[in-house]
């Protein structure tokens, strides 16, 4: 990671410091939880829970914005109702904020369930609508993803850059089972039946955050998906972008908040990527 100097910073603190510490405190906490959570509840779907888990993860993370920077505001994902349509509105209501925390505290929570590990804490600060900061922290590998606006992507302490590959035959792709049954799973299905016989291979592991930040890391050649929130995908897409990576809508339109059917991959396969789904109608 880049020296904290050069952090973006207000009033001398440094929004990257406490952007990892929030996400560090709220991975190791939900570290201590796994496979010993009290509560689970179905939220939109069968395929969308939560836990007392990810509630107190991100009371946790908000009560620590708070504490450095009681005027931003904060977008966090068990702070909204479930169902897109809700979280079309929160997204609305909150994006004018000059800074704005964008929160999943738990993504992948299924997985955490089951005692799966591939899940992760993910956050992200907007300033007037752009994704200035990103990080992404796997609590059970102890990875750390980090990503300033233009001042690159780091994991270890070590700069990131995407993958090499060129077409889509020689990719790894991810993707992943959305929780809308009616409208984006069946999208997506379409999608994987398109892209599945023509790329090395596909992944769905479950947390749209950490594969987005494995794409940044150059470990997946892309990932897409129909259905998604701000809070699956801001940190995400600014490690991918300052990894030299790729992020769109399922159109090739720009990268903002409002996104919510993406499509991210290492630039090179990106176009081939959106024209294999666009011939399958697994677009929008």
């Amino acid at each position: 990671m880049n020296d904290g100097n050069n952090a973006p910073i207000v009033g001398g603190k440094s929004f990257t410091a406490v952007a990892i510490n929030c996400a560090a405190k709220a991975g190791e906490w939900a570290m201590t939880k796994l496979g010993n959570y009290t509560s689970l509840e179905l939220k939109y779907s069968a395929h969308d829970l939560v836990t007392e888990v990810d509630k107190g993860s991100e009371r946790l993370i908000r009560k620590l914005v708070a504490t450095h920077f009681p005027d931003h505001s904060f977008l966090g994902e068990e702070g909204v109702e479930p169902g897109p349509e809700a979280s079309a509105k929160a997204l609305e209501e909150a994006r004018d904020s000059e800074y704005l925390w964008i929160v999943d505290p738990i993504d992948g929570t299924t997985n955490f369930v089951h005692g799966f590990p591939f899940f992760c804490v993910s956050i992200a600060l907007a300033y007037r609508g752009e994704v200035i900061v990103g990080v992404v922290y796997d609590p059970a590998r102890d990875e750390l993803f980090v990503a300033e606006k233009g001042k690159g992507a780091y994991v270890h302490g070590k700069r990131m850059s995407v993958s090499s590959e060129q077409t889509l035959r020689e990719s790894l792709v991810a993707t992943g089972f959305p929780a809308d049954h009616r409208y984006a799973l069946p999208l997506n299905i379409k999608g994987i039946g398109e892209i599945a016989p023509r790329v090395r291979n596909l992944r769905t592991a479950g947390s749209a955050a950490l594969h987005m930040a494995y794409v940044a890391a150059g470990r997946l050649s892309g990932f897409w998906e129909i259905g998604l929130n701000s809070w699956d995908l801001a940190a995400g897409a600014l490690l991918i972008q300052e990894s030299g990576g790729l992020v769109t809508d399922t159109k090739g339109g720009s990268y903002s908040l409002d996104v919510r059917n993406v499509v991210a991959t290492n630039g090179h396969m990106h176009t081939e990527l959106l024209d294999a789904l666009e011939q399958a109608g697994a677009h929008e």
